[in-house]
């Protein structure tokens, strides 16, 4: 092993360039040279869309969010062309940070012949196969913190207010973010709520001399019986399914229902942005040295994952067997529930 090649794909999640940092570095003490693919896989189709890395080119960057290689979900070339640019720029193994899309053309590559490793890499924390992925701690501060935030000026207003976060398919951020945060209610994909038990919860909150109510809405929650809320302009423009607007259609069947004022924010890509957490940076770091000294190794088809406490390699088809949802029986759940946290649903809390 000669030269690795290092690309991030999908959407950006703080702990990516932790990724690159520890991934050029061990790579240097071994004696191999790095290049970075900018842009995800359409990197490959651009003549300057490879770049070499040198420890220089990783000073200062644990701390930034984002990534310096720059990230793309789009990968419509043919497999032969990525694969025809590693040969023809002698990349001997690539390491492909990226969520379930990106890596499912990890794994493409590395049935085709490539050596490749992924890393597996959201905010969202539903790659399957893993226990945690980096950036999944920063947007929960955020959450976190814009709760907090939330109650400031709901408890000066008398306001129901409510945050709506992302998460995809899945209420990691919301549940965690609802949690750390002390929110009112959480409302998550994995438990379909009513209008009526929340705005239930507002009256009962009422009677109790609580003039405000902090709500936390996953992008995928819905109502029970009913589907998600998508951003019909983003889904047309991007021809695949893009969530948003739960918040204001909660807002909306609460405001039929209680007389509180109601007002409804989007975090959106706020929770992608800024300084990585202290966890994050770290796990990005373990993960991205681990990616290398596995390609170093000769390993392939396979990714790095979080089992036990420690960074394990796992076949690279364990990351794209689904979705990694939030256990609605298990204890993040029940705990929020002793804390007195509502789902919506009419459950015991």
């Amino acid at each position: 092993m000669e030269k690795i090649g290092i690309l991030t794909g999908g959407g950006d999640a703080p702990g990516l360039n932790g990724v690159i940092r520890g991934a050029v570095l061990t790579c240097e003490r071994k004696g191999i040279s790095t290049v970075g693919v900018c842009d995800g896989f359409r990197g490959f189709a651009r003549k300057d869309g490879i770049v070499p890395l040198t420890h220089a080119s990783v000073r200062g960057i644990l701390w930034r969010g984002g990534s310096i290689l720059g990230c793309n979900n789009r990968f419509k070339a043919p497999l032969a062309t990525y694969l025809d640019r590693m040969h023809k720029e002698g990349i001997d193994g690539l390491i492909v940070a990226g969520g379930d899309g990106t890596l499912a053309m990890a794994g493409k590559l590395a049935e085709a012949g490539a050596k490749v490793v992924g890393v597996p890499k959201t905010i969202d924390n539903d790659v399957a196969g893993t226990n945690i992925t980096f950036g999944f701690d920063t947007a929960v501060e955020l959450v976190a913190d814009s709760c907090s935030r939330l109650v400031d000026t709901g408890e000066t207003h008398q306001r129901v207010m409510v945050l709506e976060v992302m998460g995809r398919y899945a209420g990691h951020i919301a549940l965690h973010g609802g949690l750390a945060g002390s929110a009112d209610v959480v409302l998550i994909p994995e438990i379909p709520y009513e209008p009526e038990c929340v705005a239930e919860v507002i009256l009962r909150r009422l009677e109790r001399g609580r003039n405000y109510t902090v709500i936390v809405v996953a992008e995928g929650a819905k109502q029970r019986g009913g589907d998600v809320v998508i951003d019909e302009h983003s889904t047309e423009r991007s021809g695949r399914e893009i969530l948003g607007g739960v918040g204001e259609h909660l807002c909306a069947q609460l405001r039929k229902r209680v007389s509180h004022e109601v007002r409804s924010i989007t975090l959106g890509h706020l929770q992608r942005g800024g300084t990585p957490s202290a966890f994050d940076r770290i796990l990005g770091t373990r993960m991205g040295t681990a990616a290398a000294e596995a390609l170093a190794n000769g390993r392939s088809n396979v990714f790095t994952a979080v089992r036990d406490g420690s960074i394990q390699l796992a076949p690279l088809t364990d990351a794209t067997a689904g979705i990694r949802r939030v256990d609605p029986d298990g204890d993040v759940v029940a705990a929020a529930r002793n804390v007195g946290i509502e789902f919506g649903d009419g459950g015991e809390s």
